[in-house]
This record gives C-alpha cells, sequence and structure tokens, in this order.
C-alpha cells in the first residue's frame, strides 16, 4: 500500500498532530515508550523516518533529535550493514518504565489511607521537599503535602497525621488541575471524538504514526497532573471521558511487530 495514499490516515494525522508544540525529542520518547521499550527492542532509521515524516517532521530534524538523546543517555545508535539502527538505553527504559503505568492505566487512581505531612515554615522544609519526589504526594502549599499509603519513617520534623475522609475545596482542585491543562484535555478528547473508525488496512508504519501522535498527546496530559481519585477532579476535567478515547481508538489500532515496519510490504 501507498503510504501517501490513505485519505482517512492523511486527515487523522491532521486531526491528532500539535505542530504548535511538537518537539522532537519527545515525539521520539513517546515513539520507542510505545512501540520499542522492551530490552533488545530496536527501530530502524528508516523505519523512525517513515513513522514521523507524516506529522510534518523532517528527517534533519529527526536527526538533531536523535543526537540530543544520544548525549542525554536516552538513546544508543548502531550501524546494521548500510542501515541505522536505534533504541532505548537502560537508563531510557528505566525512564519509560516508570511512567509507562500512568500512560496506559485505564482508570483513574483510587488510593486510600490518605494521611497529612505539616513542616514548619524553614524548619523541616527540606525533609517535606523530599517527600513530595515520591509519585504519591502532592504540595497542598509550602509547608504542607498530602500523601496515601503508610507515613513515612524519620520525619521527626514533620506533624504526620492520619486522615479517615477527606473534602477537597475547590481551590485546591484548580491547583492540581490548572485551566490550561483542562484546556488541553478538552481539545484532545474533541479531536478523539471527531476521528471515524480506522479502515481495516493500515501499513505498520502508519500504524506506529498513529499510535505516536495519540499516545503523545495523552502523555502530555496525563503526565502534568498527580494520579488522584475523581474526588480531586474539578468539575471542567474531562480527563476520564478523554481516557476512555484514547484506549477505544489504540485498541483498534494494535501495536505492529518491530520487524513490520522494514517488511518489504511497505
Amino acid at each position: 500500500m501507498n503510504e501517501q495514499q490513505n485519505p482517512w490516515f492523511d486527515t487523522t494525522v491532521q486531526q491528532l498532530n500539535d505542530p504548535q508544540n511538537q518537539r522532537v525529542w519527545s515525539v521520539i520518547v513517546s515513539l520507542f515508550g510505545d512501540l520499542a521499550q522492551d530490552k533488545g527492542a530496536q527501530i530502524s532509521g528508516s523505519a523512525l523516518t517513515r513513522i514521523i515524516t507524516p506529522m510534518g517532521i523532517k528527517p534533519e530534524a529527526i536527526r538533531v533529535a536523535l543526537h540530543r538523546l544520544r548525549k542525554d543517555g536516552w538513546i544508543e545508535s548502531a550501524r546494521a550493514g548500510r542501515a541505522s539502527i536505534h533504541y532505548l538505553t537502560e537508563y531510557g527504559r528505566n525512564q519509560s518504565a516508570a511512567v509507562t503505568p500512568r500512560i496506559y492505566g485505564r482508570s483513574a487512581a483510587a488510593p486510600g489511607d490518605w494521611h497529612v505531612l505539616i513542616a514548619e515554615d524553614g524548619t523541616g522544609q527540606a525533609t517535606l521537599d523530599e517527600v513530595l519526589l515520591l509519585p504519591n504526594y502532592v504540595a497542598v502549599n509550602r509547608t504542607t503535602a498530602l500523601g496515601h499509603g503508610p507515613i513515612p519513617h524519620n520525619l521527626d520534623d514533620i506533624l504526620a497525621a492520619k486522615v479517615s475522609s477527606i473534602a477537597v475545596p475547590s481551590w485546591l482542585k484548580k491547583r492540581l488541575f490548572p485551566l490550561q491543562l483542562c484546556e488541553a484535555c478538552k481539545e484532545l478528547q474533541q479531536d478523539l471524538e471527531q476521528i471515524a473508525p480506522p479502515p481495516t488496512r493500515l501499513t505498520p508504519a502508519q500504524t506506529g504514526t498513529l499510535r505516536t501522535l495519540i499516545v503523545h498527546r495523552w502523555r502530555r496530559v496525563v503526565l502534568r497532573h498527580p494520579d488522584l481519585p475523581s474526588g480531586f477532579h474539578p468539575e471542567n476535567w474531562t480527563g476520564e471521558t478523554c481516557r476512555t478515547l484514547v484506549f477505544a481508538l489504540l485498541d483498534k489500532l494494535p501495536r505492529p511487530d518491530l520487524a513490520e515496519f522494514d517488511s518489504l510490504s511497505e
């Protein structure tokens, strides 16, 4: 199939593309995280080009982004005959694996067992800042954090209190889910709602393009807010509707086998 002659594919790429906020290195991170995260998984340079260029990204920009990712320790590149191959480093795999549960979780978190940590202004601030690096904590203000799970040990200079119920005020909901994030999520939802069902036949590279765009847009929404249950969501938050649409479309675009990207059928 000629990858340039598929009206549904071209329209869908245009619908999902976000050229105003397109960082090529970040697109490549999304691509590897979705298609080639496992140890030993690798993608050829020609396959990368076929997957990414339909997004309006030029090969020169791909090369620059790969250079940056190699410099930052995310990607390794090698030669296989006359072809180039690229794969995640151990660091890159670990970084991708750390956010995979958030990106591919099919339902919002429902944590219980809440506790509050309060530090005196100045005293204990450094300890609280370290705790806030953990994924199960969110900052309420400079001196207060809310977390779920067991209370950490060695918090002698911080007040720690378990709570049995939580009333979340609107100001905290707005702080955790700011307006710009809510608007980005709503825009993604609207874009997904306009996409017609995929045709029965797409090439592996076309499927890779679409999956990368979907995961990249969703990743830029879901990783910008804490993983919190619905009681923390503001009224204008459409994240769960968006999540349903994301996975409904991904399920119709099964992840291709990496060997298919370089098959002669393309």
